[in-house]
């Protein structure tokens, strides 16, 4: 078991605790659910600019990311220009990849237009695993899974880019639809989305 267990007495696996970021992270973000469609939006898109970085990259410039891009409002992202692009290509204070930018752009665009078919939450969240995986350590954590191979397809589908299997997995741990905390973290279980047996909950019902 790769866990430690602090001075508070709460087990958690070694990177949590590998600085004060990611303490505060883990203990209060990685792993609540996240349901609404701003949040939701925000999300993918830090998951699509920390394509090929460390994710402390992205968590040390979060709050720069909100600012440039207006706290994530996909309507606001998605009437961006062109002078928009080159603004967020000058400021040193997020990943300035013009890829990227320009991928969440179109992805604000996409999400504007699910709203005609239920919406960016009903086909994230539709995408649920029956059963979540059980690490006994952060080394049994797998990248990918079925359910992000298929939230993958589903997404590009709908226009969305940078939102590959792997970056999807990722996007699924943040926001609770799996539950990757390792057996015995304090956080295991904590989601409300999964029973004690692991099986997913009708999303509506709390754990016990």
């Amino acid at each position: 078991m790769d866990l430690i267990v602090g001075d508070d007495g709460r087990a958690r696996p070694s990177w949590a605790v590998s600085s004060p970021m990611y303490l505060e992270y883990y203990d209060t973000e990685w792993g609540v659910p996240v349901r609404d469609e701003r949040g939701l939006f925000e999300r993918l898109s830090l998951e699509v600019f920390q394509c090929g970085l460390s994710w402390s990259t992205i968590l040390n410039k979060r709050e720069r990311f909100r600012e440039v891009f207006h706290d994530f409002v996909p309507d606001t992202v998605a009437a961006f220009s062109e002078a928009d692009v080159e603004r967020l290509m000058g400021d040193a204070g997020i990943v300035r990849n013009r890829r990227k930018i320009e991928a969440t752009i179109s992805n604000a665009q996409a999400t504007i237009a699910l709203r005609d078919d239920g919406g960016l939450p009903l086909l994230i969240w539709s995408h649920l695993p029956e059963v979540t995986p059980a690490p006994a350590t952060m080394a049994d954590i797998q990248a990918v899974s079925a359910e992000s191979v298929a939230l993958s397809k589903a997404l590009k589908k709908r226009g969305f880019r940078f939102v590959g299997p792997t970056t999807m997995y990722a996007l699924m741990q943040a926001i609770g639809m799996v539950d990757d905390h390792p057996v015995g973290s304090w956080r295991r279980g904590s989601s409300g989305v999964f029973g004690p047996d692991g099986r997913a909950l009708p999303q509506d019902q709390p754990a016990d």
